[in-house]
C-alpha cells in the first residue's frame, strides 16, 4: 500500500511538471470517453434498460397481418382471441382518441386513449393517486371516468391530490377523474394526456372494423413462439368462421421492448460504432505522447534500474502514471457527459425525445469507469513494455535517445496507421450518411410544403352532434380565416402527408366482378374540402377539382391519384368510373386525378390514394391547412381567433408549419448524420493532431542524422521528401486498411442509407483522400521545419 501511495504521488508531481503533455493527453481522453458516455446513455435508456412495467419481457403487442400489411383488430376478434388462447394471462384492448378539454382556463386538446378495463392489470402498473378502471365502466353510459397522466395533472390541476374525485368536462361531456397515474409512465413513445374506458358501440363492434391495439401479457413459463404458433392457429379457425372478414388475415406479435426499439436501434448501434473509433484513435494519440515521452525518460529509466528497480516495479509506475491520466480523461468525460446528454437531448425533436433527458445512473458511471480503465490499459501498457525492454548499458549511452527513436518506429507507425485506418472508416460512414441524406432532402414529395399553416381542429360531438353541424363549422371557419390579409388559399383535410398516420380503405369498381375475400383492391383513403389541392401545390392532370357544389345533393365526387388511376385503370380514363368504398354503399364518380405524392415518407414511392369531398361526406375532426404569402406561423394567432369567433370553446391542436412536418418526417436521419459527421470530423482533428505530433517528434529525434545528410551534400527538398515519405507510407498503409474496414463494415448501414449504396464509388474514393490530405499537411510543416535546420546546428545536436 506504501509502494502505491509513493507511486501515485510521484506520478502526480511527473505529470505536473509537463502539464502541456497532461492537459492534451486528459483532454483527448475527456472528447473519447465523454462521446461515448452520451451515446451510451442513450443506448441505456433506450434499447437496454426495460420498460417500467412488470416483467416487460413477458408484455407483446398483437395485430393482425395480410401479406406485408397490417392492420389493427376488431372487437369481435379481440373478444375471440381472448377467450380462446391458452397462452396468456391477459389481454388489453386499446384505441387512439383525443378529447377537448373545456369548463378550466383555455381550452385544450389532449391525445388519450381508451383503453378496456384490464389495460393497468396486464402492464402491472398502479396509479400513483385513486385507482384504475372497474370492468362494469367498458359500457356506453358507465365510462364516464378518467385516469390522468401526471403531466396533466401537474399542468392543469397543480398537482393537488384533491383533483381526484373532481369531474372534468371532455367532449362536452362529464368524466370523474378517479386516478393519475405515475410521473413517467408512457406505453409507447408518447404520453398520453389521459385515459378513458373503451365502450364499445353494436357500431363498433362490427367485425372486419379494425380499430383496436392489442396488448397482452405471456404466462410464466411461455415462450412467445409457442404463443405465435397458437395465435396463428386461432387466426386460421376464425378465417374459416368469418372468410368475408378473416380470410387471410393471420394474427402477429411482437415483444413491447422490441417495438419500441426496433425503429431507433440501427441509428444506435451506428452512433455506438462511431463513438468507439474516436475514443480508440484518442487512445492512440495519448499511447503516442506516452511513447514519446518515455523514450526521452530512457536515461531516468536506466538509472533507477541500475538502483534496483525491477522491471514490474517500473511498469507499475508507468501505468499508475497512465492510471492518473486515464481518471482525470475519465472525470472531465462524465463532465462534459453531463452537459452532452442535455444538449443532444434539447437538439432532438420532439418525436425523438421520449420524455426527459435520459439520466447518468449507475450503468453509464459503471460504464464510464469501465471505458476509463480499459483506456488505461490499452494506452499505458504498450509503451510502458515497449520501454521496459530496452537494454541498461544500451540506455545508458548518449545514444541511447535516437537509438530508441529507431526501436520505437515500428510501435509508433501502427499507432498511427490505426488512427489514420479508424478515421477514414469514420470518414467513409459519414460521407454515406451525408449523401443519403442529401439525396432523401432532395425527393420531391409532390406537394409545395413552403408557406403552408397547419393545424387540427378536433370538433366534440355532443356539441356539434350531427354531420350537418361538422359541415356547417369548418365552412364558417374556412370562410373566416380565407379573410384574414395574407392568407391565399385555406382548406381542410382528415390527414396529412408525412404525420405518421395514415387511413387506407377497400373498395370495388363499378361493372367488374367482386374480389374474392381478403383479395379487395385498397387506397390511401382522405376527406378534403375544395382549394385543398391548390392549397397543397398538387397538380390536377386530369379532370377537375372539387367544387362548391359538390355537397350532399349531388353525386359523391371522388378523386385519385396517377398511381391509382395508372394501376386500376391502365388502358383507360378514370374520369367518370364510379368506385364504392368498403363498408359504405354508396358509389362515386371519379371527377379528376391528380399527382402522386409522397404521403407517408420520402421514402416511400406514391401509393394509390382517393380523396373524397368533405361536403359530401363530412368529419367531426380536420386539418387546417393554409397557405400564405409569406411567415406562416405569423397567422396562428389570428387563425385561433377566426375558429374562436365560430365557437369560443373550440380548441386547436398540432400548429405547425408544413415545412416543419416535413423536417421532422426526415429528423432521425439528419441526427444521425449531424453526430456521425461530427464525431467524424472529432476523428480527423485527432489523427491529425496526433501525425503532426508524431512527425514533429520524429523530425527532432532525427536532427543529428538530417545534419549529417545535408553536411553530404543533401538539399532541403531531400530532407523534405525523405520525412514526408516517411509519414505519407505510414498514412496510405492506414488509409488502405480504413479502406478494406469501411468495405466490410459500411454494409452494416445499409438500412439508413437511401438513393445510396452502401459501396458508393465516390465516397469510397474521397474519404481515404481527404485523411490523405490531413495526412500530408502534418507531416509537411515538421518537414519543412526541419529541412530549414542549419547543418552545424544539427550535427552539434544531441
Amino acid at each position: 500500500m506504501g509502494d502505491l501511495w509513493r507511486d501515485l504521488r510521484y506520478g502526480l508531481r511527473v505529470l505536473a511538471r509537463a502539464p502541456v503533455f497532461t492537459a492534451v493527453a486528459v483532454l483527448a481522453l475527456a472528447l473519447g470517453i465523454g462521446a461515448n458516455t452520451v451515446i451510451f446513455t442513450f443506448v441505456n435508456a433506450r434499447l437496454l434498460q426495460p420498460p417500467p412495467f412488470q416483467d416487460p419481457d413477458r408484455l407483446v403487442w398483437l395485430w393482425q397481418a395480410e401479406g406485408g400489411a397490417t392492420w389493427n383488430v376488431s372487437y369481435p376478434d379481440f373478444t375471440d382471441w381472448r377467450e380462446q388462447n391458452q397462452s396468456f394471462q391477459e389481454m388489453a384492448a386499446l384505441s387512439e382518441g383525443s378529447y377537448n378539454l373545456t369548463g378550466i382556463q383555455e381550452p385544450e386538446w389532449l391525445i388519450g386513449r381508451q383503453a378496456s378495463a384490464s389495460v393497468f392489470v396486464v402492464l402491472g402498473v398502479k396509479p400513483a393517486l385513486g385507482r384504475g378502471f372497474l370492468p362494469e365502466e367498458n359500457k356506453p353510459g358507465a365510462n364516464r371516468v378518467v385516469v390522468l397522466s401526471h403531466g396533466l395533472w401537474q399542468r392543469r390541476f397543480g398537482g393537488h391530490a384533491k383533483a381526484v374525485g373532481q369531474t372534468v368536462r371532455l367532449n362536452q361531456e362529464l368524466h370523474t377523474i378517479v386516478g393519475v397515474l405515475p410521473r413517467g409512465f408512457r406505453l409507447g413513445r408518447t404520453e398520453h394526456d389521459l385515459w378513458v374506458p373503451l365502450a364499445v358501440t353494436a357500431d363498433t363492434a362490427r367485425r372486419g372494423n379494425g380499430f383496436l391495439q392489442v396488448l397482452a401479457r405471456l404466462k410464466p413459463g411461455v415462450p412467445i413462439a409457442r404463443a405465435r404458433e397458437e395465435m396463428k392457429t386461432i387466426s386460421g379457425r376464425l378465417a374459416s368462421q368469418y372468410p368475408s372478414t378473416n380470410a387471410r388475415l393471420t394474427a402477429e406479435m411482437e415483444t413491447l421492448r422490441e417495438r419500441a426499439v426496433r425503429p431507433v436501434r440501427p441509428a444506435l448501434l451506428v452512433l455506438m460504432s462511431a463513438v468507439g473509433a474516436v475514443l480508440l484513435i484518442a487512445c492512440a494519440n495519448v499511447a503516442n505522447l506516452l511513447l514519446a515521452r518515455a523514450v526521452a525518460r530512457q536515461k531516468e529509466i536506466a538509472i533507477r534500474a541500475s538502483l534496483g528497480a525491477t522491471r514490474g516495479r517500473t511498469v507499475r509506475q508507468m501505468l499508475t502514471e497512465s492510471a492518473l491520466l486515464g481518471v482525470g480523461g475519465g472525470s472531465l468525460g462524465l463532465l462534459l457527459a453531463v452537459w452532452g446528454v442535455r444538449t443532444l437531448h434539447a437538439g432532438l425533436p420532439e418525436q425523438l425525445q421520449w420524455g426527459e433527458p435520459p439520466a447518468l445512473d449507475l450503468a453509464v458511471v459503471g460504464f464510464t469507469a469501465l471505458v476509463s480503465l480499459i483506456t488505461v490499459l490499452a494506452f499505458g501498457l504498450a509503451p510502458a513494455l515497449s520501454v521496459v525492454r530496452a537494454g541498461l548499458n544500451e540506455t545508458l549511452k548518449e545514444t541511447a535517445r535516437s537509438s530508441a527513436g529507431i526501436r520505437h518506429g515500428r510501435l509508433r507507425a501502427v499507432l498511427i496507421a490505426s488512427e489514420v485506418a479508424l478515421a477514414v472508416i469514420l470518414l467513409t460512414g459519414a460521407g454515406l450518411l451525408i449523401k443519403s441524406f442529401v439525396r432523401l432532402t432532395a425527393v420531391d414529395p409532390g406537394f409545395r410544403a413552403g408557406n403552408v399553416l397547419t393545424m387540427g381542429v378536433p370538433l366534440s360531438r355532443p356539441r356539434h352532434p350531427e354531420p350537418r353541424h361538422w359541415r356547417a363549422f369548418f365552412e364558417q371557419a374556412i370562410e373566416r380565416i380565407r379573410a384574414l390579409p395574407g392568407v391565399r388559399y385555406t382548406a381542410a383535410t382528415s390527414l396529412l402527408p408525412m404525420s405518421g398516420n395514415n387511413t387506407t380503405w377497400t373498395f370495388t369498381i363499378e361493372g367488374r366482378p367482386e374480389p374474392l375475400p381478403g383479395r379487395f383492391p385498397s387506397a390511401g383513403y382522405r376527406n378534403v374540402t375544395p382549394d385543398y389541392f391548390r392549397v397543397m401545390g398538387i397538380p390536377l392532370l386530369r379532370g377537375r377539382h372539387f367544387t362548391e357544389q359538390d355537397r350532399e345533393s349531388a353525386p359523391l365526387a371522388v378523386i385519385i391519384n396517377q398511381t391509382m388511376a395508372r394501376q386500376y385503370w391502365p388502358n383507360e380514363d378514370p374520369v367518370g368510373q364510379r368506385i364504392k368504398p368498403g363498408g359504405s354503399s354508396d358509389l362515386g364518380t371519379v371527377v379528376g386525378v391528380v399527382g402522386d405524392i409522397r404521403f407517408s415518407s420520402l421514402e416511400r414511392q406514391g401509393a394509390p390514394e382517393m380523396f373524397w369531398a368533405s361536403w359530401q361526406r363530412p368529419r367531426s375532426g380536420m386539418l387546417l391547412v393554409i397557405r400564405t404569402e409569406s411567415a406562416p406561423a405569423a397567422l396562428a394567432p389570428a387563425v385561433r381567433a377566426a375558429i374562436r369567433s365560430v365557437d369560443p370553446e373550440q380548441p386547436v391542436a398540432l400548429v405547425r408549419t408544413l415545412e416543419r412536418i416535413v423536417d421532422e418526417s426526415v429528423a432521425q436521419q439528419h441526427i444521425t448524420m449531424l453526430l456521425v459527421g461530427g464525431f467524424a470530423a472529432l476523428a480527423l482533428v485527432l489523427a491529425g493532431v496526433g501525425l503532426y505530433g508524431v512527425m514533429s517528434y520524429l523530425a527532432a529525434q532525427r536532427t543529428h542524422e538530417i545534419g549529417v545528410r545535408m553536411a553530404l551534400g543533401a538539399q532541403p527538398s531531400d530532407v523534405l521528401r525523405l520525412v514526408v515519405r516517411q509519414a505519407m507510407v505510414v498514412a496510405i498503409t492506414g488509409a488502405a486498411i480504413g479502406l478494406a474496414g469501411a468495405l466490410a463494415l459500411t454494409r452494416l448501414m445499409a438500412s439508413l442509407l437511401f438513393g445510396v449504396t452502401a459501396r458508393d464509388p465516390l465516397v469510397f474514393v474521397t474519404a481515404p483522400l481527404v485523411m490523405l490530405a490531413i495526412a500530408l499537411a502534418a507531416s509537411f510543416f515538421p518537414a519543412r521545419r526541419a529541412s530549414k535546420v542549419h547543418p552545424l546546428t544539427a550535427l552539434r545536436y544531441q
